[in-house]
């Protein structure tokens, strides 16, 4: 049922199988899923857009943008309920380019694409001490809220929230930094 959570086989490395036990069931035969913290350590994007079959599609910094992905997926007319093989024997060349390009355009990039040094599997997580360290940092540092805007869009955890979840850590951080 769409919109419910759901188990789901994700393929890792070819042959690997792992269970993603809290996925969401996005569309027919599409999956929406947060990578788990032991797979991919060094990609920021933590949001998978996956095919019942196991295999990702696409990734995302944030859910939301995982689910615009869902969107561009579902309008390219592809049955995404098909096996792996039928949907990889029509779909090749210029449409695969074409599907890159609009999933470009909801933020969605080809899986293992992102890369930052380190473990940032925290991205899009984050504790009240995380708040409190940022602000001592922003405060410490001089920053008007502007700056402290510019800097959590590029740092982990903060730049894999979405929208809404950003907009309420920024005004805390604001708030308790001292911003203005």
């Amino acid at each position: 049922m769409i919109g419910e959570t759901t188990e789901c086989r994700m393929v890792v490395h070819g042959e690997q199988r792992y269970t993603v036990p809290d996925a969401i069931q996005a569309a027919p035969g599409l999956v929406v899923f947060r990578m788990p913290n032991d797979q991919a350590i060094n990609c920021p994007a933590r949001w998978r857009i996956g095919h019942h079959g196991g295999l990702a599609i696409a990734e995302a910094m944030c859910r939301e943008n995982a689910f615009k992905g869902v969107a561009v997926l579902v309008e390219s007319g592809i049955d995404w309920t098909q096996d792996t093989e039928t949907i990889q024997a029509a779909v090749t060349g210029d449409a695969i380019g074409d599907l890159a390009a609009k999933l470009s355009w909801a933020w969605c990039e080809s899986p293992g694409s992102s890369y930052m040094p380190g473990d940032v599997t925290r991205n899009g997580t984050y504790t009240d001490a995380d708040i409190e360290a940022a602000a001592d940092e922003f405060k410490a540092d001089g920053y008007n809220a502007l700056d402290v805007m510019v800097a959590m869009t590029h740092r982990v955890p903060w730049m894999g929230l979405d929208t809404e979840d950003f907009n309420e850590v920024h005004n805390r951080i604001v708030e308790l930094s001292g911003a203005a």
